[in-house]
């Protein structure tokens, strides 16, 4: 495992980060190493200021939390530094690190591995509103990327708007329909039967307007994989046994846990007290969204490694 020596150039460099964040009022300096470091140094240098330290892996902060850090790990091996950073601030997010719209100090290695040349000023508003398709492909499942877009958009706007100056929260089942009818039932009234199926599809400004009204009954609106409504008051009777979820969590992100447990669905959750946006898979939390002002940007992303003998 190779240090991230706390070299004069890296002093500087840091040293610099830190007078520019407490200038300009940033909520936190986020450092993106490459390895561990000198932990103590690193927090005597900050001076008072809240320190965040992210790496690819959890071995390469060893030491860090010891120390008194926040640390995020990213996992992302060789993408580009700017998918890094937009991760690692994802990651802050996710953990309550950070607020959306909090003004960030960044020190990383940008021009050479290894070595710590790169100051940057980041406002998360402006990169938690982009998603990438990359963030959807990691959920392995038969539902095409298309419609898990639709669906993630109607459940921001949804988190973002709420209806009528109300917060509101509501579940989103995608795909296994069969089995995922098999293991709910009606609430009652369901607003989208007797329609045919280009009438309950997602493609349609005029559905997801109607959709956004349906998500008030406080129900789960099941979706097939090609984006039609096959139901929209329906209550999940998958049981939870064995789910763990985040402190906080309230009975529709249980059963959405337990419904993508019992199916090979994906449940996309908006929450009402926040308005965040959960994707949930094999009864886990895979994805965390927050609700910007902002009606999110998709950005096509494809990256490979560049092959061995390149």
């Amino acid at each position: 495992m190779k240090q991230q020596r706390f070299t004069e150039s890296f002093k500087t460099v840091y040293t610099t980060a830190v007078r520019l964040s407490k200038s300009i009022g940033a909520d936190a300096l986020l450092v993106l190493l490459d390895g561990p470091t000198d932990w103590e140094t690193l927090k005597k240098r900050a001076t008072g200021q809240e320190v965040i330290v992210g790496a690819d892996t959890d071995n390469l902060l060893d030491g860090a939390k010891e120390a008194g850090f926040d640390v995020v790990t990213l996992e992302m091996g060789e993408f580009p530094v700017f998918e890094r950073l937009t991760q690692a601030l994802l990651e802050s997010v996710a953990n309550d690190i950070l607020v959306p719209g909090a003004l960030v100090v960044s020190v990383y290695s940008g021009f050479e591995a290894g070595t710590m040349d790169s100051i940057s000023v980041l406002r998360l508003t402006e990169h938690l509103g982009r998603l990438t398709a990359r963030d959807l492909r990691q959920i392995e499942t038969s539902v095409p990327l298309d419609t898990i877009k639709i669906v993630v958009d109607l459940a921001l706007e949804i988190g973002r708007e709420g209806r009528e100056g109300k917060r509101v929260g509501t579940t989103f089942v995608v795909g296994d329909t069969r089995k995922v009818l098999a293991n709910s039932h009606p609430t009652g009234f369901d607003p989208v039967k007797g329609y045919s199926r280009k009438e309950r599809n997602l493609d349609d400004r005029k559905v997801r307007e109607a959709i956004k009204e349906i998500a008030q009954l406080d129900v789960a609106i099941i979706i097939s994989a090609d984006g039609t409504v096959e139901a929209a008051a329906s209550y999940l009777d998958a049981p939870a046994k064995g789910i763990t979820l985040t402190k906080g969590l309230g009975a529709r992100h249980w059963s959405a846990a337990a419904i993508t447990r019992a199916t090979k669905a994906i449940a996309i959750v908006v929450s009402e007290s926040s308005g965040t946006v959960r994707i949930f898979q094999n009864g886990d939390t895979i994805l965390r969204i927050e609700p910007l002002r902002r009606p999110l940007k998709w950005k096509d992303f494809e990256y490979e490694p560049p092959s061995a003998e390149s």
